[in-house]
């Protein structure tokens, strides 16, 4: 166990699923849009949930805090998503203490990333926090140890060149458009969503096809016009999506529905039609499969392609995992300090406590008493003490429990001094 990590009775937790075992759409039915998210943040708050942080990407669904029992964040994840707890447990992981932080470093860096080396999470992983922070879910723990990830992550990128070629969801479309359809440059592109992964792909898209018959479609229009701008592409209304399907060769579905957007009922052309599903939960229904002109690519078909950027980028992961230990060093290091802290802080309240009771009496004692300068040369004493003691804790971790006993039997500290 490690008792600095817990906070009133509690440890830190990580429990959740990802890609490795979990499907697309198992997946879905535990992602968490910005409702569920204020929920679960709300309801844990109510719970007496000290520090709590939601991480939900294509790829994964975490929760992140402090908690008597793993159950308690099972719980709050199962009840405000579509997803059960016994769906959950078939998938699911929980990390506790130590390992939870190893896991969030991994995280965080990309190590753990389905496409290695994304980084797109590290800014996910900081936007939670800030919406804990706001709902007042965060604690020094959780701010220090989302700090030492975002250093890590930033060394790693800087350092080593796992994030070279960058390769994502977006550019994995591409690719796999660029080897599965002959003259790329004059097929007719339909992009249906503008969000992240949407704008993303359209970049890449551009980059690398050289088409100028790019056609976008949101539910939002003026969200898809400014994606537009920038790109000086056509924007068509959602209403109009039936026909543009129609006249479209590829289409690239990447909304944040819930429910599937694109179904059979919306496709009346024989012309062949690639259909690209870049959503989580799946925005395509397997029903339009049922139509021979129609190939289905999911996400998960998607992230498993490999190629000789993710081979040259894998034999940079011992370096990144020595940055990773470096850091994390530091942030076990800090944990060690706030071990002994509140020891520290009740020993120098005690010698204070002693040194005004002794100045007190020196001045009824003596009519010419200096008090101001007895209490200036004694707190500096007491200042010396104290910081000798917090050396010899920190240097000295094997005995550091020892030691921390013996301050507190020698000095008579109370238990409530040290909370």
């Amino acid at each position: 166990m490690e008792p600095h990590l817990r906070a009133k009775g509690t440890n830190f937790y990580t429990i959740g699923l990802s890609y490795k075992k979990a499907d697309a759409e198992i997946r879905g039915h535990f992602s968490v849009g910005e409702e569920a998210r204020n929920a679960i943040l709300d309801q844990a708050k109510k719970e007496g949930v000290e520090a709590l942080l939601i991480t939900s990407t294509c790829n994964r669904t975490e929760l992140h805090g402090f908690a008597q029992h793993p159950f308690q964040l099972i719980k709050l994840l199962c009840e405000h998503t579509q997803g059960t707890v016994e769906e959950f447990e078939k998938v699911a992981y929980v990390h506790k203490n130590n390992e939870a932080v190893s896991h969030l470093f991994r995280v965080g860096t990309g190590l753990d990333s389905q496409i290695l080396g994304d980084f797109e999470i590290i800014s996910q992983l900081k936007q939670s926090f800030k919406i804990s922070k706001k709902s007042n879910l965060t604690n020094p723990f959780l701010e220090r140890l989302i700090n030492a990830v975002i250093q890590a992550s930033k060394r790693i990128k800087n350092e080593t060149e796992i994030s070279s070629g960058a390769t994502s969801v977006s550019f994995a479309s591409v690719q796999y458009i660029l080897k599965n359809v002959e003259d790329i440059s004059n097929k007719n592109i339909l992009l249906f969503g503008t969000g992240k992964i949407g704008r993303n792909t359209c970049e890449n898209l551009i980059k690398h096809t050289k088409n100028d018959h790019i056609v976008l479609i949101n539910r939002t229009k003026d969200k898809a016009e400014r994606v537009a701008g920038k790109f000086n592409l056509v924007v068509k209304d959602y209403a109009n999506i039936q026909a543009e399907i129609a006249d479209t060769d590829i289409l690239i579905v990447a909304t944040g529905a819930q429910n599937p957007t694109i179904s059979k009922q919306l496709i009346h052309s024989d012309k062949p039609l690639l259909i690209l599903d870049l959503s989580i939960p799946k925005n395509v229904s397997e029903n339009v499969t049922e139509l021979s002109n129609v190939t289905l690519v999911h996400l998960d078909h998607l992230s498993k392609m490999t190629d000789d950027t993710l081979q040259n980028r894998r034999r940079h992961i011992p370096k990144a995992e020595e940055i990773i230990e470096e850091v994390k060093l530091e942030f076990d290091n800090w944990l060690e300090t706030r071990k002994f802290a509140p020891t520290i802080k009740a020993l120098k309240k005690k010698l204070v406590t002693l040194k005004d009771t002794e100045i007190n009496i020196q001045r009824k004692k003596y009519g010419d008493f200096n008090e101001e300068q007895a209490d200036i040369i004694s707190s500096r004493i007491i200042q010396k003490i104290t910081n000798h003691f917090a050396s010899h804790l920190k240097d000295d971790h094997a005995s550091a429990d020892e030691s921390i006993e013996l301050i507190q039997k020698v000095f008579q500290l109370e238990k409530n001094t040290l909370d």
